[in-house]
């Protein structure tokens, strides 16, 4: 039985830092219902892409059901209100004041369910001078220093390319609602989460302040991608964009092994590097020298080599190789799935591995696609009120 077998989720979710949450807690077995505009869905469903559903809609929807409901109306806004008892969870990550002005609002749902879980994602939380602006997954990263500790040291700030705002704050939302479910059921009380996306991208940034940040009196600098020569990015055969190992010798034994595995042993007894500070003080000689073994090698054999010779080395894989790898492969981590707009696609699994719960992966919803069925059996419509509801448009 999925871990989450029962847990039921309105989804009011959009873009990336609402939709991670509730997919999340699909693939591990809750029944998520999407709700969206009848005439766009999810602003997400037409990113980038003209075929019908974005792959960016695509990757972050999958497991879910999807009922299209026009909330501007109040006859929309209390056909979702009379589904909230049948829930136990609502998510939304509109912009700042828009739960209000639909009149769905933690109050309103708590009102119509009294056990209700709310969460509400905002860039910058419920309170405080920014209250009020938008956010987006880069400007939450901005905001939470991630930019100022990457790209080189004598270059501009750097957005680190992941999504970790969006997909980070969804998965801390994901962890308080399992919290939050977990206490009401001891004291059937409802609950409002409200988690910033700012604050949540700083628990990412928690070990580069500790690194250099003298508790918050100290600039952390940049350091680009090499830092020292035992903890570097070498350059690998035969050259091309991404053909390149990070390797981390920051023990002893690591450093050992390094020397060893790149047949030179005797660098470990030379006066330049017998010891961290010397390796650190001659580090452009030394990443020269281990550099010259890289260069003859590929990025898959040297982080082999390397890891066998027991040095951590991580081979850079561009998003490609991602899919091709026969690591992620065999563990059957890559999911190839049917969609009606794309046909056969490929999506990145999920990290969690439950062995007493398993969940199968599921193409994202088609727009409306399954309003009928849960209304039916969430309200007991029949087909007549369903139909009038349709050509109404407060249905679509």
């Amino acid at each position: 039985m999925p871990a989450l077998d029962g847990l039921r989720i309105l989804d009011m979710t959009q873009y990336e830092a609402g939709t991670s949450c509730t997919q999340a807690l699909a693939w591990l077995g809750a029944d998520v219902v999407k709700i969206e505009p009848p005439t766009y869905g999810d602003p997400g469903r037409s990113i980038a892409d003209g075929q019908g559903d974005a792959a960016y809609f695509v990757t972050w929807n999958s497991n879910k059901r999807s009922v299209a409901i026009n909330l501007a109306t109040a006859q929309g806004r209390d056909l979702l209100l009379s589904m909230a008892p049948h829930y136990d969870v609502f998510v939304e990550n509109y912009g700042p004041g828009r739960m209000e002005k639909l009149g769905i609002d933690y109050d309103a749902m708590r009102r119509a369910n009294p056990r209700i879980i709310y969460g509400r994602i905002k860039g910058f939380g419920l309170s405080g001078p920014w209250q009020d602006y938008k956010c987006f997954d880069p400007i939450a990263q901005a905001a939470a220093g991630a930019f100022s500790v990457c790209g080189e040291a004598d270059g501009p700030p750097t957005w680190p390319g992941t999504t970790t705002a969006d997909a980070g704050t969804g998965l801390t939302m994901a962890l308080s609602i399992l919290a939050a479910y977990i206490q009401v059921q001891r004291t059937g009380e409802s609950q409002l989460i409200e988690i910033s996306m700012q604050e949540a991208m700083t628990y990412f940034m928690r070990t580069r302040v500790a690194g250099a940040g003298d508790w918050g009196h100290a600039v952390v600098p940049r350091a680009g991608n090499t830092r020292l020569a035992t903890m570097a990015l070498y350059p690998c055969a035969p050259g091309g964009p991404n053909d390149y190992a990070y390797l981390l010798a920051i023990t002893e034994k690591h450093w050992d092994a390094l020397a060893t595995t790149i047949g030179q042993p005797e660098l470990v007894a030379d006066p330049r590097f017998a010891t961290t500070e010397q390796r650190d003080a001659n580090t452009a000689e030394l990443f020269e020298i281990v550099a010259q073994w890289t260069r003859g090698r590929t990025k898959f054999q040297a982080m082999e080599q390397l890891s066998a010779g027991g040095v951590p080395c991580g081979a850079v894989l561009d998003t490609k190789e991602l899919f091709q790898n026969e690591h992620l492969r065999e563990r059957g981590f890559i999911h190839t799935l049917n969609h009606p707009h794309h046909g056969e696609i490929q999506l990145l699994g999920w990290a969690p591995r439950l062995s007493n719960s398993q969940v199968e992966i599921k193409r994202s919803p088609l727009l409306s696609e399954h309003a009928d069925e849960v209304l039916q059996a969430d309200l007991g419509l029949d087909d007549a009120t369903l139909q009038a509801l349709h050509e109404t448009g407060i249905v679509g």
